[in-house]
């Protein structure tokens, strides 16, 4: 299988990942956390994890996901409040709500919200 390097700012190193890989999920997906109680629209998508040791390791050991599977950076939100999430592929499921998510930084990156998934400002594609 052919790989790639890219690095990555949030790991502080280069990333070895497959050239290409399947996911489940697409950038504008509305998605929900298996275990946790949280949903969020998808902003990002890497191919395999792509973020600190320290992160990882701050999983409990019983629950932490594998790292060779998509990882996806989504705008989250709970009921009390709004941030950024990062989310392995086994832990996300389609929401059921099917309803906009109501995160700050929705608007600076996707358009309209339409058949519960949004659609990427066309400022922002090529």
């Amino acid at each position: 299988m052919d790989r790639a390097l890219f690095f990555s700012p949030q790991a502080g190193r280069t990333i070895d990942a497959p050239e290409l890989a399947r996911t489940r999920f697409a950038i504008g997906d509305v998605v929900r956390h298996r275990m946790f109680d949280f949903r969020g629209v998808i902003f990002d998508i890497d191919p395999v994890f792509a973020n600190s040791d320290e992160w990882y390791d701050s999983i409990p050991e019983g629950i932490r996901p594998d790292r060779n599977q998509p990882f996806y950076h989504l705008f989250a939100e709970t009921d009390e409040s709004s941030y950024t999430a990062y989310v392995s592929q086994q832990n996300l499921v389609s929401d059921s709500l099917g309803g906009p998510v109501e995160h700050p930084e929705v608007d600076q990156m996707f358009d309209q919200f339409e058949d519960g998934r949004y659609r990427v400002l066309r400022s922002l594609t090529h």
